[in-house]
């Protein structure tokens, strides 16, 4: 038996219950998703929960439709992006201004995140209006496709809520 108690770190004692779940062999989705500064829904991407933000930024900046304008032609991108440490790579800061966006990603090891806090608010408020949604909550469906339908059929349903106010 007490092989298998162990001292932790913070004096208490306890069963070792094996590899961290924060480790990058984890099983499931995320949802990718890039929002206006109100919170709407811009551009939806999964992937799998092992799989890296930084690999799902580029189809999801290319996801953007054509933002309809008072004047002239339609902005065919955004402006600005604000983003996390997890996007903190040169070769997608040169993507992204190659393409005109400005960007505002937080660097590793140099930034505090939360200089970002009031543009991320944002972002996070409609991840949970998105998991606010049962069957996105847990997935069920053994397709991606099938997965990727129901994140559009809710963030249509946050669009429709928030522009009918």
């Amino acid at each position: 038996m007490r092989d298998r108690l162990r001292q932790r770190p913070g004096g208490k004692r306890g069963l070792l219950t094996g590899p961290n779940p924060a480790d990058r062999g984890k099983l499931g989705s995320k949802i990718h998703l890039v929002t206006d500064r109100s919170g709407l829904p811009l551009s939806l991407g999964i992937s799998g929960a092992n799989m890296h933000d930084s690999q799902g930024l580029e189809p999801l900046v290319r996801g953007i439709p054509p933002i309809r304008s008072r004047r002239g032609p339609r902005r065919r991108r955004p402006a600005k992006l604000h983003a996390d440490k997890g996007y903190d790579y040169d070769h997608l800061r040169r993507w992204l201004r190659k393409r005109g966006i400005r960007h505002r990603i937080a660097r590793k090891g140099i930034e505090s995140s939360t200089r970002l806090g009031c543009h991320r608010w944002v972002v996070e408020r409609t991840v949970s209006w998105l998991a606010g949604c049962r069957r996105l909550h847990r997935r069920y469906e053994r397709k991606p496709e099938h997965f990727l339908a129901f994140v559009g059929i809710a963030a249509t349903l946050i669009c429709h809520r928030r522009l009918t106010k």
